[in-house]
Parts: structure tokens; C-alpha cells; sequence
């Protein structure tokens, strides 16, 4: 399929109005990114948001959907994307107001640390400790326990996805679904998608390897599964995934590879592949309308798993 004509739109804008290469600054790759998710549709409204810490230092926001039915609903652990580097509570609120709307479910936003600040695996620890946090007390949060799932986007999808198989490791089925969306599975990959789309399309190469740069300490491998998932030596204990790619993004092909692995390891899976869209696509709805249409097939299949 031909690139969408309203992302078309939006990456001659960016071209032309991006920051360029001072973006290799980390302050200014954090406004940056802050910049490019204004574009998220802000249009959902919610029952309620309530921001609080756990654990002395991790920040979440829960948001509670309109439609809450009974004093137990299912719930969505979120990850932002951002590249383990950008991204914080703010940048991702639209969409997570989305995603509650859409799902029917409580969202948690995560706050976890980023790098350089705090490289690997500050990142995965924080993002552990919430989701265990959570799995040990869903009632103080309203949750049923029964129905609770973890989702991220971009390298927030990593985690979530390194997350889920650290807790089947000691908690199997607490996690009753994985959600993707344009995850980073192998940062060591080479795949066709990465050489087709690695430059032009919202998500380049070069960018990616300055991310990576800044979140890996000194010798640290990129193929260690808590790195890139998809290295992992067995998934057979992982939650049922809903994995989200886009057409022209340089992380599709993980992405396929990864929901290809989970079947052959018996998982339940369910994966689109969205044409003619760009990594991050379903987060910036205020300039692709396409957007919203994603996010509702997301909820339709989220409000399915937790049925």
C-alpha cells in the first residue's frame, strides 16, 4: 500500500520544521519528542485520573474509564515509548485517555527512568516493580485481578514484552494479555524494514542508534533478551499478545518475527499490520485520523481478552 496521504502530510511537515540534527542533544530530543506528541488526538475524555507514587520514587497515573461497571475492572499497565530516553507521564496522557476510553479498562501509566540519566536496566527494575506492585494489590486500585494486562508502545513495548516473561517466570498467568504497539523486539536486528525504512519515516536509524547508545552501559550486549526480546530462548509462558505494526516502519518485520515465535511457542496471538502507516502513527490522531481507528481495534481486542 501507498504511504497514507495524511502521514505523507505530516512528514513533509516535520521536514521542513523538525529539529534536526541539534536533536542529537538530550534536551533537546526530550522537547522534541515532546513537541511531536502534541499531535496525539486529545478528544477522549475519562471518568478520572489520579496521579500518585509507589515504592518512594515511581510515578503512575490511573485513568478510569466512563464506562467503569462494579467496583473491580480489568486494568492496563502502560509503558511510554520514546526511545528509553524521552517520554514521560505528559507526553503519553492523550493516548493513555485513549486507550482507557477504547478498552473499557483502567489504565496505570508508568513513570519510569530514563537514560542516559539512568541506563539499563534502571529502566526494566522501575517498570518490574510497578507491575508487581500492581499484581500484589489490585484492590487498592480497583482492579480485578483476574483481568489485568500490560501494553506499551515503541520502547515502552520492549519492557512490556521483557516484563511479562520476568513475571511468567515467577507469577505464570498473572498477566492476562501483552499489547504492542510498534514494539522494538532486537536491537541487534537487520531486517528488511530496518534497510527500507530506516530514514525518512519518522523513526530513523541513526536516531535509534544514538538511543541505544544512551541507554546500554559500556559493553553491555544488545541481543540480552531484558534488551531485545525477541532473543529470548523460550516464550511457551507468555500472555496472549495483541501485537500493532505499521506498514512503513522500520520495526515492522520484528515485530511479525516476534508474533511468529509466540505461535510457534503455543501462545495466543493476534497480529495487524497497519498499511500505509508509520512508527508511533496510532499516537498522533490530532493529525492522522487513521488513528483513532486503530485505537478502537486495539480496545475491540483488549475488551475481547479480558472477556
Amino acid at each position: 500500500m501507498p504511504l497514507d496521504h495524511q502521514v505523507r502530510r505530516l512528514l513533509r511537515t516535520l521536514a521542513l520544521t523538525g529539529p534536526g540534527d541539534a536533536a542529537r542533544d538530550v534536551p533537546q530530543r526530550r522537547a522534541a519528542f515532546a513537541g511531536l506528541m502534541r499531535f496525539a488526538d486529545s478528544g477522549a475524555r475519562v471518568a478520572r485520573v489520579e496521579d500518585r507514587v509507589i515504592l518512594g520514587a515511581i510515578a503512575l497515573r490511573v485513568y478510569t474509564p466512563r464506562a467503569a461497571e462494579g467496583p473491580h475492572l480489568p486494568g492496563l499497565l502502560f509503558l511510554h515509548g520514546g526511545g528509553f530516553v524521552c517520554g514521560d507521564l505528559d507526553t503519553h496522557d492523550a493516548l493513555c485517555r485513549a486507550l482507557c476510553e477504547q478498552c473499557g479498562s483502567k489504565v496505570i501509566a508508568v513513570d519510569y527512568r530514563l537514560a542516559p540519566e539512568h541506563p539499563f536496566p534502571a529502566a526494566v527494575e522501575d517498570a518490574l516493580a510497578a507491575t508487581m506492585w500492581v499484581l500484589e494489590r489490585p484492590s487498592e486500585l480497583g482492579l480485578d485481578a483476574a483481568r489485568i494486562g500490560i501494553a506499551g508502545d515503541s520502547a515502552g513495548a520492549t519492557l512490556a514484552t521483557v516484563v511479562a516473561r520476568l513475571v511468567a517466570a515467577s507469577r505464570p498467568r498473572a498477566l492476562a494479555v501483552q499489547v504492542l504497539l510498534c514494539p522494538i523486539l532486537d536491537f541487534a536486528a537487520a531486517t528488511g524494514s530496518r534497510r527500507e525504512f530506516g530514514a525518512g519515516f519518522l523513526l530513523d536509524s541513526d536516531a535509534m542508534a544514538l538511543e541505544l547508545a544512551c541507554y546500554l552501559p559500556p559493553g553491555q550486549d544488545a541481543a540480552d533478551a531484558r534488551v531485545s526480546p525477541l532473543r529470548a530462548a523460550d516464550l511457551r509462558a507468555m500472555p496472549p499478545a495483541l501485537i500493532h505494526t505499521a506498514e512503513c516502519d522500520p520495526l515492522r518485520d520484528e515485530g511479525r518475527a516476534y508474533a511468529d515465535r509466540l505461535r510457534l511457542a503455543g501462545v495466543e496471538v493476534r497480529h495487524t499490520c497497519h498499511s500505509g502507516m508509520i512508527h508511533m502513527f496510532y499516537a498522533l490522531g490530532g493529525f492522522v485520523p487513521y488513528a483513532r481507528v486503530a485505537l478502537g481495534q486495539v480496545g475491540a481486542q483488549v475488551k475481547a481478552a479480558f472477556a
